[in-house]
């Protein structure tokens, strides 16, 4: 019993430091274009991230508990197996978060999560089914893989429309307002940039 109490004293230690992470990911990917841009002052910049982040954490409640219940089922596992699983979902976010704040990298915190959680749900899973010296087509019943396959394809998918859609907008603000730029601009600015704001 005492392992596992030790094991929630590291998860508690690891969940104050992940929440420091986090938040520091959140403020890097809010303030890397803009500080470097230099569309703003500095504080304009800071208070606008400071608002974001905070709108960002009151609604964001239910996403963490979607991605768990749609990851693996809890119900294969052990309570040591979740244990091991939890322990391995915080080091590894900690590490991969700082990593990339350090560099001054952008990276999403949900996808961390969910790419974390998947890959230690299916390392525990395989040491489970090779102790049981089970078939490894036996790790499906272990990993929720059309629930996770659904999310990680939205992943991907947003990735892809967002590409798309931003080089379309490109190629048309590039198209209208190349050529004859003084007059276009005079023209047609004002509305294509209320479009843009919108």
């Amino acid at each position: 019993m005492e392992i596992y109490l030790f094991i929630v004293i590291i998860l508690f230690i690891l969940a104050i430091s992940d929440l420091i992470v986090g938040v520091s990911n959140d403020a890097v990917n809010f303030l890397n274009s803009a500080i470097g841009s230099k569309v703003a002052p500095r504080y304009i910049i800071i208070l606008v991230a400071s608002l974001g982040i905070l709108v960002g954490t009151t609604f964001s409640s239910g996403l963490m508990e979607v991605a768990r219940k749609g990851i693996f089922n809890p119900e294969m596992f052990y309570f040591q197996d979740i244990m091991i699983v939890f322990i391995a979902v915080m080091l590894t976010d900690v590490l991969l978060l700082d990593l990339y704040n350090t560099f001054g990298l952008p990276t999403s915190t949900t996808v961390s999560i969910v790419f974390e959680l998947l890959g230690s749900a299916v390392a525990v899973s395989s040491i489970k089914v090779i102790m049981a010296n089970q078939n490894f087509a036996d790790l499906v019943a272990y990993i929720n893989t059309s629930k996770a396959l659904a999310i990680i394809s939205g992943i991907l998918l947003s990735v892809v429309i967002a590409f798309s859609a931003d080089a379309i907008m490109q190629f048309i603000t590039r198209l209208i307002f190349t050529f004859d730029y003084e007059k276009r601009i005079k023209r047609y600015g004002g509305i294509w940039g209320s479009v843009a704001m919108t």
